[in-house]
């Protein structure tokens, strides 16, 4: 495989884009030119960077440690970061302020308390009462050490209402629960138990990565199961996997891959669910995806919301580092900062350049032009975690799954008013009515199913008259949903699907990127119509068609999807 420098690679795609010619050279600041930099905020932010490269795409990277360190980042080491990292204060201030894990604090402003509890207030959550919850600890009298903030959905779903102390998770939240944490200091988030290296490795792990190096499996065999067995990307858009394997791998060396385990749709927590249980298991698949593409160099996204999950995979690529079965390509873990959007495949490329999430034109494609402008597979974290199973069982196993003609295995993260939430393993093509009958329990208690979400915040809402709909990709299509990432939030008569449209479109309108008028403005006006007693169908009829026909990526194309379907499939709510 033809190699090159990637750091090198790294600053000249970053000349190119500030239209510098010829070699790379650093050109000394003018001197009296904006804010001088602090001399004690400058020596804060070099301890903390330590020996690490100064480079670009480390700019969030290097974010988190301020804020880990200081619950903030002011305004004197935005200045002292940008010196250090040879950037305007400019361009480290719209980043840091870009996302909601950082608290920026500008000068003469008070910084934030300690501790932070985040109440999600995402559907799911708003069904088990976190409305309730987020107004008893607003008057709970913690004093100036503690913050109460409502927050998009942090993928627990199943364990609704969820609260964050600061790292700690607390599902099933109530106010007691908050006050026994804080008052213990349990802050730090608590890793559950999973299949470490060794206990892996003494089940046959990585021995089908060992078979792929030594030559004992051949690229184009495995490319070719991977096609008989219909594996299609599971972080919504269901593009097939091996072709997109043969995709990036026509293309010139070096070639990237960035894993994308941002997963912040509402609803979703099936990347969360395997990853602290099995994570070795997505890592081989990682590093025979990276076998058969050709792949440099490899970069993991985890959203900032799975500390636990962070300090598995710290802890597993270290023992694998160490007792390396295959040789390893280079392999990065970084850090969202709470940025929704960035679970679209250009965005979450922009944040891992130390940008703002902000989505790209298309084409060109990322398989073509991706991480640091070179080819990059691109790939949800279950689609790698699969990769072992299909390829020592055969095609035909995967693919020998399935109801209603559809072929494979899906894993829905199943909540709202069910007995079992959690993420179940079932055949594509279930309808929802076989997947709460025989996987959820049923419904709870008094509890009679009204309506579901198929496919998450964006997926839109069907009435339960409408549950023979076969499960998965394509199928959905017809009635103006679709599975996405398989997120199902199932209602029922207690609810309604103004109320639920409500929520969503609220999540949506908190987390657009702001780049498109459609969406940024479309997103806001949709709410404010719909926090009305009557709602204006033709208006918000008018305002879909826009969004949908103009905005630049999924998150304003889908965001209607809610109340369109609302008006569609509950008519006797707008009675």
């Amino acid at each position: 495989m033809d190699t090159i420098d990637l750091t090198q690679m790294r600053l000249g795609v970053a000349a190119r884009a500030a239209g510098i010619d010829g070699d790379i050279k650093r050109k000394k600041r003018r001197e009296g030119k904006g804010r001088p930099v602090d001399p004690v905020a400058l020596a804060e932010v070099r301890e903390l960077l330590g020996d690490e490269p100064r480079r670009r795409d480390l700019l969030i990277e290097h974010l988190h440690k301020i804020q880990d360190r200081y619950r903030c980042i002011s305004a004197e080491h935005v200045v002292a970061l940008a010196d250090e990292m040879r950037l305007a204060p400019a361009e480290v201030f719209e980043v840091a302020t870009f996302y909601h894990h950082f608290d920026v604090v500008k000068e003469g402003d008070k910084q934030p308390p300690a501790v932070t509890v985040r109440v999600c207030d995402g559907l799911s959550c708003e069904l088990a009462g976190a409305r309730n919850l987020l107004a008893l600890l607003a008057n709970g009298g913690f004093g100036e050490g503690v913050r109460v903030i409502p927050a998009p959905c942090v993928g627990r779903c199943e364990s609704a209402p969820v609260a964050l102390v600061d790292e700690h998770a607390v599902g099933h939240a109530t106010v007691a629960e908050i006050d026994d944490c804080l008052e213990r200091r349990a802050l730090r988030a608590e890793v559950p138990d999973y299949v470490d290296y060794a206990a892996y490795i003494a089940t046959g792990g990585y021995a089908l990565a060992r078979a792929c190096s030594a030559g004992q499996r051949s690229v184009e065999d495995t490319i070719a199961t991977l096609e008989h067995s219909g594996l299609r990307g599971l972080g919504g858009a269901g593009f097939p996997t091996g072709r997109k394997w043969k995709i990036v791998r026509s293309e010139a060396a070096p070639r990237l891959m960035a894993v994308n385990i941002d997963e912040g749709e509402p609803g979703t927590f099936k990347d969360r669910w395997y990853l602290e249980r099995d994570p070795h298991r997505f890592l081989e698949g990682l590093l025979i995806a990276a076998w058969a593409v050709g792949i440099a160099e490899v970069y993991i996204y985890l959203r900032d919301e799975y500390a636990h999950v962070r300090a598995i995979l710290v802890h597993e690529l270290e023992a694998l580092r160490a007792n390396a079965p295959v040789p390893l390509p280079v392999i990065h873990l970084r850090r969202g900062a709470g940025a929704y959007i960035c679970g679209e495949e250009s965005a979450m490329i922009e944040s891992l350049e130390g940008k703002k999430g902000m989505p790209r034109l298309r084409p060109p494609y990322v398989a073509q032009v991706g991480l640091f402008g070179r080819p990059t597979l691109e790939h949800n974290m279950e689609t790698l975690y699969w990769v072992r199973e299909i390829l020592e069982r055969g095609a035909d196993w995967f693919a020998g799954h399935g109801r209603n003609g559809r072929k494979g295995l899906r894993s829905f993260s199943l909540s709202g008013r069910v007995q079992n939430p959690g993420v179940h393993l079932a055949p594509a093509g279930i309808t929802i009515r076989e997947l709460i009958d025989e996987y959820a329990g049923g419904m709870q208690p008094g509890h009679t199913f009204y309506g579901y979400f198929p496919g998450g915040a964006s997926g839109g809402i069907l009435p339960a008259s409408m549950d023979d709909i076969p499960l998965d990709f394509d199928t959905l299509n017809p009635y103006g949903c679709f599975i996405g990432s398989a997120a199902i939030i199932v209602l029922s008569d207690r609810d309604s699907a103004r109320g639920a449209a409500r929520n969503m479109l609220r999540f949506f309108r908190d987390e657009s990127c702001g780049q498109c008028t459609p969406c940024r403005v479309g997103t806001a006006k949709a709410v404010a119509l719909m926090e009305r007693e009557t709602w204006d169908k033709p208006l918000l009829d008018d305002l879909a068609a826009v969004m949908v026909d103009a905005s630049i990526c999924g998150l304003g194309q889908a965001a209607p999807n809610p109340f369109l379907c609302a008006f569609k499939y509950f008519p006797q709510e707008f009675v």
